[in-house]
């Protein structure tokens, strides 16, 4: 192939050249040859846990390494309590709620769901971004519509800017619901429980993006753990895995960067920008994890009238769990997926019962959808 006078190589795409077995196997060859000792690492990211179950590495990787998905699914950490908030507006005259869709199918208190709340007629809507949010309330001035916000440190800059353009535009009848965490105060606290022989983390690609390597950095400056921030590739995530193993061989443990294609060592300084002048760190409910301190966003005090917790008054009604269900195990690392009484028999993916399979990014999701061993704990 020729373009303008000039050769032009025949290349794969960016992805499939990261997923390329001629690349993959030696960098797993290298992996099994360098292995001096078991390694548990967890990843804190939805794609990487479907990305390693999917690309089948998990089934390739050592026995002597083993795979934790911790709480990196949006979806799966949002609280019971949480899910109740967003029913009670659900079921208030006149609302007209905004959602991704996986939050749909979430069950919360009593297994009710939003999905299950819209079939008995309560206005929600699927979107694909906080602008569409925005849009509906341009076209639905009779109604009031309320942006659920879940997600982590990736998805908040862009409700931020819904917000900012909401005040702008003077858009009286929209508000955000937010309900968004924060990646590095769940690994602390993950940690300070007594996180189950974690040796190393696979640290969020798409996260870190906006974050950078800092507010990672007291994984190994407090608690001696390497972590390294990666892509989702199979070469990336294989990667990825020899950084940890030589911090851990070499015993100098620190923060490092293999998705360097992607993420800068600062991180985004102005999405983090736009992120904090609409929201402020404060506590926040975790399924799982309980109440981890500044772990959560809510907006800032001169944005009070865009905050659907202030706009109508609402609190976090208790909950009393999903009876038998074990995603607070799974998503603390605690428990493999098959070790859920519930995982396969009353809960799939088309039929699931906690978050955990709700989620095509969910522990349990992936664990069902492309494990060939389904058994054991």
């Amino acid at each position: 192939m020729r373009e303008r006078g000039k050769a032009v190589e025949n290349r794969l795409p960016e992805s499939l050249a990261f997923a390329d077995p001629a690349l993959c196997r030696p960098l797993l060859d290298r992996l099994r040859r360098d292995l001096d000792r078991p390694l548990r690492f967890m990843e804190v990211c939805g794609t990487h846990t479907v990305a390693i179950f999917r690309s089948g590495l998990r089934s390739l990787l050592p026995k002597e390494i083993v795979h934790l998905s911790g709480p990196g699914c949006p979806v799966c950490v949002t609280h019971d309590r949480e899910i109740a908030a967003c029913l009670a507006l659900a079921g208030r005259e006149g609302t007209l709620l905004a959602t991704f869709g996986d939050l749909m199918r979430v069950p919360g208190p009593g297994g009710a769901s939003l999905k299950t709340a819209k079939a008995q007629g309560a206005e929600v809507e699927v979107v694909y971004s906080p602008l569409d949010a925005l849009r509906l309330a341009r076209q639905r001035p009779d109604r009031a519509v309320i942006f659920l916000g879940v997600g982590f440190e990736t998805t908040a800059p862009a409700v931020a800017a819904a917000v900012i353009m909401a005040r702008g535009e003077g858009l009286r009848n929209f508000s955000v619901l937010s309900l968004h965490k924060l990646v590095p105060p769940a690994l602390e606290t993950l940690l300070a429980d007594g996180a189950p022989d974690i040796d190393a983390f696979l640290l969020p690609g798409h996260v870190s993006t906006i974050l950078g390597l800092a507010p990672y950095r007291f994984l190994a400056e407090r608690h001696g753990k390497p972590g390294v921030v990666g892509g989702f590739e199979p070469a990336d995530i294989l990667q990825a895995l020899l950084l940890l193993l030589d911090m851990l061989r070499t015993g100098k443990t620190a923060v490092r960067n293999q998705y360097t294609r992607a993420v800068a060592p600062e991180g985004n300084p102005r999405a983090r920008e736009i992120l904090f002048s609409v929201f402020e760190p404060a506590d926040a409910l975790w399924r799982g994890l309980g109440e981890i301190p500044a772990s959560g966003l809510v907006l800032r005090e001169q944005y009070g009238d865009l905050d659907a917790r202030r706009l109508f008054d609402l609190e976090l009604p208790p909950g009393a769990g999903i009876p038998g269900c074990r995603c607070g195990d799974v998503l603390r690392g605690r428990l493999s997926p098959p070790g859920c009484p519930l995982f396969g028999s009353v809960c799939t993916p088309s039929a699931p019962v906690g978050p955990c399979m709700v989620s095509a990014e969910g522990g349990c999701a992936a664990f069902f959808t492309y494990s060939e061993q389904r058994e054991g704990t």
